[in-house]
């Protein structure tokens, strides 16, 4: 095909910038790799004054990302907005009824309405790829759609916040609280403008309800997602977690069990020798275990200009190639409503909670945990100053609820300080 493939850019931000430089500095390849030429025919953003280091000014400028979606000479409608409501969801489906085919790197977007957006897309014989919205430049979406199309896939986790991982490595490696670890990734400029999306959990467990979907055949459940942020973990975890050969991380995992679908996004220790304990800085790495493959390990950049403007290109690409693949892998009304399991799975869990200075103290805990059927592996009494003395406790394989129940019950006790922090220990 000669007739050149026409994008349409909504956001010029960092990404949106990125994506513009590809397509003004990679013309010959992309037509190479595409089958035929891409350009871009029109763009949008809030600022038309802002200088973003790459020349504008010979596309069509929209004040409105609708407009813009609804353009004759835009093919391929790419959503780099942000948020998951407002311009950019109006904007989408905008694009979907005129029968463009659409490239976003919205994860809240898709998290939130994903069905609805896959139903709109096949109605109008439109494709809707998302690579970017998961991962950064980690083709795990295309691994999952295609490559791993064979598989019964078992498991998928992953580390998919870079900047919770570089707060975590800045822990262990400096000696810094959290607190101290926070504040020096603000003012490098890696936390969300609302930093909770990051340490929160909830940027990565948008991630993660999307290739949950991919894996096992169902609709998007991102309120099933169990979430657990990395605010309570502190400088003591991180040290008691490498003495014991571990490394915390804020981990994504889901999988199809018995009971249902889990999906959770919690910090976890994970042996340090492991594939995911080795990772450092803001990184990401997802694995994903299939039937037929085994175990594969995918490592890169989560974020950033080139890596996530790469994974934009990748879906063009294969849009100018006549690549047409179902936005979660299979035709969407196929897709399964899962019923959510609340971690079913059995796993050793640590503990650290703080108990007060009195007679039986102890025993009262120990007592608690069996009662709940939670058995102790090991069990460590820190020293302490005259009223308190932090307890650590490795237990054996347990489920989550019997361990929910247990510290439920030590409040009862009246020996317990505060909230017992517990993190599950992941085998990889």
């Amino acid at each position: 095909m000669t007739e050149p493939l026409r994008l349409g850019i909504a956001g010029l931000g960092t990404v949106g910038g990125g994506v513009v430089k590809i397509v003004r500095q990679k013309a010959a390849l992309l037509q190479a790799r595409g089958g035929r030429p891409i350009t871009i025919s029109a763009v949008c953003a809030r600022n038309r004054a802002k200088d973003r280091g790459v020349p504008l000014d010979g596309y069509a400028w929209e004040d409105d990302p609708v407009a813009l979606a609804q353009r004759d000479d835009v093919d391929v409608f790419v959503e780099l907005v942000g948020g998951s409501d407002g311009p950019a969801k109006a904007a989408t489906e905008a694009a979907l009824r005129a029968g463009k085919d659409v490239v976003t790197a919205n994860k809240a977007l898709l998290a939130h309405h994903g069905q609805d957006l896959a139903d709109a897309a096949e109605k109008a014989g439109s494709v809707l790829r998302f690579e970017a919205a998961v991962a950064g430049g980690i083709p795990v979406v295309k691994a999952l759609t295609e490559g791993l199309a064979a598989n019964d896939i078992t498991r998928v986790m992953g580390v998919m916040n870079g900047t919770c991982n570089y707060i975590l490595t800045r822990m262990e490696s400096a000696g810094l609280t959290y607190d101290q670890a926070f504040a020096e990734a603000d003012g490098l400029g890696y936390l969300e403008a609302d930093p909770n999306l990051d340490v929160g959990g909830i940027d990565a467990g948008h991630k993660l309800s999307l290739l949950a979907s991919i894996a096992f055949g169902t609709q998007v459940a991102f309120d099933a997602v169990e979430l657990e942020g990395i605010g309570r973990v502190s400088i003591e975890d991180i040290r008691q977690a490498a003495d014991m050969g571990y490394k915390v991380k804020l981990l994504g995992v889901c999988q199809m069990t018995g009971r249902g679908l889990e999906q959770r996004m919690s910090p976890c220790l994970v042996p340090a020798t492991s594939p995911l304990g080795q990772l450092d800085g803001g990184t990401n790495m997802v694995v994903i275990e299939g039937d037929q493959v085994g175990q594969l390990v995918l490592r890169g950049a989560g974020a950033g200009e080139g890596p996530t403007a790469s994974a934009v290109m990748g879906d063009v690409i294969d849009i100018a190639r006549g690549t047409r693949v179902s936005t979660f892998g299979q035709p969407a009304a196929s897709l399964a409503k899962a019923t959510p399991a609340q971690t079913a799975t059995p796993a050793p869990y640590y503990l650290r909670l703080i108990l007060l200075d009195k007679p039986g103290a102890l025993a009262k805990v120990a007592a608690v945990l069996g009662e709940a059927g939670v058995s102790i592996n090991r069990m460590r009494q820190r020293s302490h100053d005259l009223n308190t003395a932090p307890v650590l406790i490795v237990t054996h394989k347990t489920t989550r609820a019997a361990l929910d129940t247990a510290l439920a019950a030590m409040v009862g006790t009246n020996v317990v300080e505060g909230e017992p922090v517990a993190l599950r220990i992941e085998q990889v």
